[in-house]
């Protein structure tokens, strides 16, 4: 199975939320698959939960390490930066990964941090980048433009 475990949540009443991913979007027949084999998995364990629910992290997904923000480079994004930048702390735009980017591993190995761009409007035709590593947000998401009219932008 080639899906991606993005978060593990405990909630009231005995939830467990698991939330998966894979490269072409998450199907049913993902979460119906998961769903199975954790619970017999946590049977067995003998893992205390009442209901489980597995589900895709939705079109506002968390970006939380190098390789998600490398895997949705070109996608819009919102982040908030750990310190203001400028009296501004949250920004949306377009991720960008330089071309001389260390190889996930490399960066992995803590040998470089990897500087990603984020092309964002700062006036009206200005386009600006903002530079910055995993280490400088506080928090980012897909943050993708919805048209649910069907209009052109």
């Amino acid at each position: 199975m080639d899906v991606e475990l993005v978060d593990v949540e405990r909630a009231a009443l005995g939830l467990l939320r698991v939330t998966i991913d894979r490269v072409g979007g998450v199907r049913i027949e993902d979460c119906e698959q998961v769903s199975r084999q954790l619970s017999r998995v946590y049977e067995v364990e003998n893992i205390d939960y009442k209901r489980l629910e597995v589900g895709s992290p939705g079109v506002d997904r968390p970006l939380r390490n190098e390789a998600e923000f490398r895997r949705f480079a070109g996608e819009r994004i919102e982040i908030k930066l750990r310190e203001a930048l400028d009296g501004r702390k949250v920004f949306s735009g377009t991720l960008t990964v330089p071309e001389d980017a260390p190889a996930a591993s490399d960066a992995a190995a803590g040998m470089h941090k990897t500087v990603f761009g984020l092309e964002f409007e700062a006036k009206k035709n200005e386009v600006q980048v903002l530079n910055f590593t995993v280490d400088d947000i506080e928090r980012a998401k897909l943050d993708p433009v919805l048209d649910f009219k069907g209009k052109k932008r």
